[in-house]
Formats: C-alpha cells, sequence, structure tokens
C-alpha cells in the first residue's frame, strides 16, 4: 500500500493496488499544470485509490470534455486525474506519494513539448508522443 498527501495534507490518499504505465510527461498541459519540466504520472485502478481525507478539499478543472485534473483548492497540490473515456482508472501524480513505490517510469512522453531548458539526462526511451504499443487500460 502506498500513501500520499499534498503540500498541505489536507488530501490524503492511499494506494492499495500496482500503479501502472508509468511515464514522464512533458506536454504542455503537465508542464503548465505541475509549473514544472515534466509531470510523472501513472495508472491506478480507481478500486485501489481511496481518498482517506479532504474529499471537500478537492476541486478540479476540465481541460477537455471528459478530462479532469484533481488538485487540492487549498495548495493547488495536482493529485490526479480523470478521463470519462476510461472510468476505472485514475492517472495519479506520483509527486504526491510518502511512501516509495517499487515501481519505474518506462519512458519521456511528448519531448518535442518538453521546456527548452530541459536536457532529458534520464537514461530512458524518448518518444515525441506516447510510447509505442500504448493501449488506454480497460
Amino acid at each position: 500500500m502506498y500513501q500520499g498527501s499534498c503540500l498541505c495534507g489536507a488530501v490524503t490518499v492511499e494506494v492499495c493496488g500496482p500503479i501502472s504505465a508509468i511515464i514522464h510527461c512533458h506536454c504542455s498541459l503537465c508542464r503548465k499544470s505541475s509549473g514544472t519540466a515534466y509531470a510523472t504520472n501513472g495508472f491506478v485502478a480507481l478500486s485501489d485509490f481511496v481518498i482517506c481525507s479532504g474529499q471537500d478539499a478537492l476541486s478540479f478543472f476540465e481541460t477537455a470534455p471528459g478530462k479532469k485534473k484533481h488538485f487540492c483548492r487549498i495548495c493547488a497540490s495536482p493529485v490526479y486525474s480523470s478521463n470519462a473515456q476510461v472510468p476505472d482508472k485514475i492517472r495519479l501524480r506520483l509527486g504526491i506519494l510518502d511512501s516509495d513505490i517499487s515501481e519505474r517510469p518506462l519512458s519521456h512522453n511528448f519531448v518535442s513539448s518538453r521546456a527548452c531548458w530541459d536536457d532529458l539526462d534520464a537514461d530512458l526511451p524518448r518518444y515525441d508522443g506516447y510510447e509505442p504499443g500504448r493501449v488506454l487500460p480497460k
């Protein structure tokens, strides 16, 4: 089990299952919503994700119909994103985790959108879009 919290501690979460398809996303939406060079995200089954406290502190911004970025309305920490096309999964922002995880990132994605000062010094494959063979989880 993994535990996490937002910056102010109002929102606490638990992940009771594996985190899959972890990637460093360099798309402009992830850069802007995180305020960093990239966001590290991984899929979690909705049934394995528990908001332990702070449900009332969560808000969201809908970036496109059915696609929401959920964040703490107190400290603005990004927590997860949801997609109506994949209702049984969430995309967790791994930066909120307080626990060490055993899973590791697969790749850097959307590198053509990366910040000009980001030199991608990690030894991972690089793609201009999603990694080859990517399929949305069912």
